[in-house]
């Protein structure tokens, strides 16, 4: 609650324009072209490359602290979700071959969340030991291109994302218990005056006669309700606080308050759209183009101002063409 009160007095800061942000990230990196193939041997890059088409970032991992309201230059009210990243880093790199196959998987493993060594298995603590990073409390393994691993140690902040582009976000949904198949699945349910007997939320026949005479599987009943983990897909960045390490997010994400959440670029609205147009030679749209690869550090957080805004709705190209 105390993080929302920040949130809160700094709603209507004024916009950051974008040519401040693409400065700022034109002095940390130096373009160049990358081509990634499968036969190469794996291992993280140490030169500056500049984001293809083809590329896959890694995410980043971050804590659901609630949600608020921002308002954009014509007074128009967007529901966000304030996301917090706590000390992300960078514990592990990942480069192996497919059984059976001649491409290359590589991972990025990423830990957040510092964790009270007392608290830490001795397995876990040599693994953050050899990354030399603190005892972390999640861990998570994102897949990205050969071109986008990292170096373990690498801290990782909010400047990862540009305001205005699409990411995906994956949570566990708040768990709800057993349910009846009204609450659940959204059945009309029996009739509640005449002729039904203590049944109006019962969900009725579900089998068949003698022939075939049984259920079918995947029959939609009662059961367990929640709990699952939910991908919301093309969330807008409205907002980064570098100062607070927050990431405000377009709409609600699954889960609840304090739990953590997996952010990455959005594979349908960026990955894809991004590779179609790079096919038919038409330039990607600004939000992907300005990504920081192959990933937004703390040192380019310090160079960026503490609020960056995402253009407006209205005028921001990259909506008006949906």
């Amino acid at each position: 609650m105390a993080a929302l009160a920040v949130l809160n007095s700094t709603s209507r800061v004024q916009p950051c324009t974008r040519h401040l942000v693409l400065a700022a990230l034109a002095q940390q990196r130096t373009f160049a072209t990358v081509t990634d193939t499968s036969t190469d041997t794996p291992g993280p890059s140490t030169s500056t490359k500049e984001w293809q088409p083809g590329s896959r970032r890694t995410g980043l991992i971050a804590i659901k602290r609630g949600m608020t309201s921002l308002w954009d230059d014509n007074g128009v009210r967007i529901p966000v979700t304030v996301l917090q990243v706590d000390n992300c880093q960078v514990t592990a790199t990942v480069s192996i071959r497919k059984k059976a196959q001649r491409e290359w998987y590589h991972g990025v493993q990423v830990a957040c969340s510092d964790k009270a060594e007392r608290k830490t298995t001795k397995a876990m603590q040599g693994h953050f030991a050899k990354a030399g990073v603190p005892n972390k409390r999640m861990v998570h393994e994102f897949e990205v291109t050969k071109d986008a691993l990292l170096e373990p140690g690498t801290t990782l902040s909010v400047a990862h994302f540009v305001p205005g582009q699409f990411v995906d976000c994956t949570g566990t949904s708040i768990g709800k218990g057993f349910q009846g198949t009204m609450k659940k699945w959204g059945f009309g349910g029996l009739r509640a005056s005449h002729g039904v007997s203590v049944s109006h939320r019962s969900a009725g026949s579900t089998g068949q006669h003698q022939d075939p005479g049984r259920v079918f599987p995947g029959k939609k009943m009662a059961g367990r309700m929640g709990g699952d983990t939910i991908t919301t897909q093309n969330l807008y960045i409205v907002r980064i606080d570098t100062a607070l390490e927050l990431i405000y997010v377009k709409g609600c994400v699954s889960g609840h308050d304090g739990g953590y959440v997996f952010l990455r670029d959005a594979v349908r609205k960026m990955h894809q759209d991004s590779m179609v147009k790079a096919a038919k030679g038409v330039e990607p749209v600004l939000p992907v183009a300005t990504l920081p690869f192959p990933a937004g550090t703390a040192e380019l957080a310090k160079t960026l101002p503490p609020i960056v805004n995402a253009p407006t709705l209205e005028r921001d190209p990259f909506l008006a063409k949906e």
